[in-house]
């Protein structure tokens, strides 16, 4: 049990990037503790160049859109409109009671399909 617990750790420690903080309770300062004033701080971060704050780009840089999602082609349209059309008939057969014992949604949605393909839906 101690192995475990011990390779669970290693594996977890392993898992954690470099300068992750420890998991530890914050604390507070103490009274001892020197207080440092709020302009003696260093900075962070280094301040941005001159830019169009407005739309968050900097001067030279242009912002490349987010890539578009595919349109469907007719297939996959069909394909999602008789998979609708099955799960609501399924759905309305189940709290009707009428889906014989043993049939599953995988056999269902199979002979569903091939009647809708046939009605040519």
């Amino acid at each position: 049990m101690k192995l475990r617990t011990v390779c669970f750790c290693l594996a977890l420690a392993a898992t954690l990037p470099a300068g992750a903080p420890a998991f530890a309770q914050a604390t507070t300062p103490s009274s001892t503790t020197p207080a440092v004033p709020p302009a003696a701080k260093p900075a962070t971060a280094p301040a941005k160049p001159a830019g169009d704050a407005a739309k968050g780009t900097t001067a030279g840089t242009t912002a490349t859109p987010a890539p578009a999602k595919p349109a469907q082609s007719p297939a996959q349209a069909a394909l999602h409109q008789r998979q609708t059309t099955c799960g609501a008939e399924w759905r309305t057969a189940k709290e009707a009671g009428k889906i014989p014992a043993g049939q599953t949604w995988p056999k269902y949605w199979s002979a569903c399909n091939t009647r809708l393909k046939a009605q040519g839906k």
